[in-house]
């Protein structure tokens, strides 16, 4: 890293004393739409060529539309419009109608370009509408800077850099998850001549609720947890805190879920589920599941939440309904709870936990070390894509 830093800050010494012109994408960029095509999923013939669309790749096909290093630019339905989708392609690949595709000409390098236009606010240039939409014109009028080649170049390599030990830490950690899932099917596979127990047995069941948004007075600073899935997503699935908090006025007559609970999405996302250690309600997506009071020297809510991940693929496949899924409640209460020796269950959650640190909790081990390096490579690409412009 010390050479890396020596590099960068003599690039940024010479970076400082540099004015560049700026031009707009359409007079450096060879524009490559018209060779686009969209072809519905059905059509498509399997092959080993990447399908790309707004925001990755869909599909591996035979033939291509392109051939060469380009840059992938979402027209429109980027999944974020704050970090808009960019992607960058080497070789041979299919490109839908939902990208448009362009290299740098000869004053700029198409690696290059991929940096400085995932580093820019792409919002002023969006038509509105419920699609936003970065119509070609719109692209065309787009301004980068052109420092001289070398520059670029040297740009370039110190972001690779980061971008492919960021990749390989990556890997490493889909290689650890992957791990982890086997050992807990594994040591989930709990022995037949265990005791099981129908869910609704064990359980208690409570549904989550919104309360009105409306009503201030349920919202305005409120205090208690109320969980949505977006929890879930950002923080992982044992949580103490949700982004959102609500009032005692919301709280209805059923009271709050208790500490140590479960929440499980059984409408809509099927079957995301996490153990929330405090008090909370959450919203109507999820049911929430705590050990009845006669079944709790029986069952720790620590191996219940791992036993959750077989619950979850059976809820995933025991749905009712076509346009609206919603898991077949009927059933769910007949699942089946086992019941092995507390000892059991505490050495499972030992070896699970473990596991579960070093894959998702992101204060420690893997996810910490991508978050850094991200972190290290965000400053980095800021310092070095900062340009006077030329006037």
């Amino acid at each position: 890293m010390t050479n890396k830093s020596s590099k960068f800050n003599k690039l940024l010494s010479n970076l400082n004393s540099l004015t560049v012109e700026f031009k707009k994408l359409g007079e450096v960029c060879e524009i490559a739409d018209n060779q686009r095509k969209p072809v519905k999923s059905s059509s498509r013939v399997q092959g080993e060529i990447p399908y790309y669309g707004a925001n990755n790749i869909q599909d591996y096909v035979k033939g291509f539309t392109h051939d060469g290093n380009y840059v992938l630019i979402a027209e429109d339905g980027s999944t974020s419009l704050r970090t808009y989708s960019i992607q960058y392609t080497s070789g041979k690949f299919w490109a839908n109608n939902h990208v448009h595709v362009i290299k740098g000409q000869e004053e700029l390098s198409t690696r290059f370009l991929y940096y400085y236009l995932k580093s820019i606010n792409f919002i002023p240039y969006l038509s509105g509408g419920t699609r936003a939409k970065l119509t070609k014109g719109k692209m065309l009028n787009i301004k980068v800077p052109i420092p001289p080649l070398p520059i670029q170049q040297e740009i370039v390599k110190i972001l690779n850099s980061f971008t492919e030990l960021e990749t390989e830490l990556e890997t490493e950690l889909e290689k650890r998850q992957k791990q982890y899932e086997y050992y807990r099917k594994k040591l989930l596979n709990i022995s037949q001549g265990i005791k099981r127990q129908p869910l609704g047995t064990v359980l208690n069941l409570k549904n989550g609720y919104t309360p009105p948004k409306a009503k201030s007075e349920f919202w305005t600073n409120g205090t208690i947890p109320w969980f949505r899935m977006e929890d879930i997503r950002l923080h992982g699935r044992i949580l103490t805190d949700s982004s959102q908090h609500i009032t005692k006025e919301a709280i209805k007559n059923s009271g709050l879920f208790p500490p140590n609970s479960i929440i499980i999405s059984t409408t809509a996302t099927i079957g995301e589920h996490a153990l929330i250690k405090v008090e909370s309600l959450s919203n109507q997506q999820f049911t929430c599941l705590t050990i009845k009071e006669n079944y709790k020297e029986k069952l720790l809510p620590e191996f219940l939440f791992y036993y959750c991940f077989i619950l979850s693929e059976w809820c995933k496949n025991n749905v009712n309904g076509a346009s609206f899924q919603i898991v077949n409640m009927h059933e769910f209460k007949k699942f089946p709870i086992p019941l092995p020796p507390l000892s059991e269950q505490q050495r499972i959650v030992n070896i699970l936990d473990k596991f579960e640190s070093l894959v998702n909790d992101i204060s420690i081990g893997l996810p910490a070390e991508i978050k850094a390096r991200h972190k290290q490579y965000e400053y980095y690409r800021d310092k070095l894509l900062t340009f006077k412009e030329l006037t």
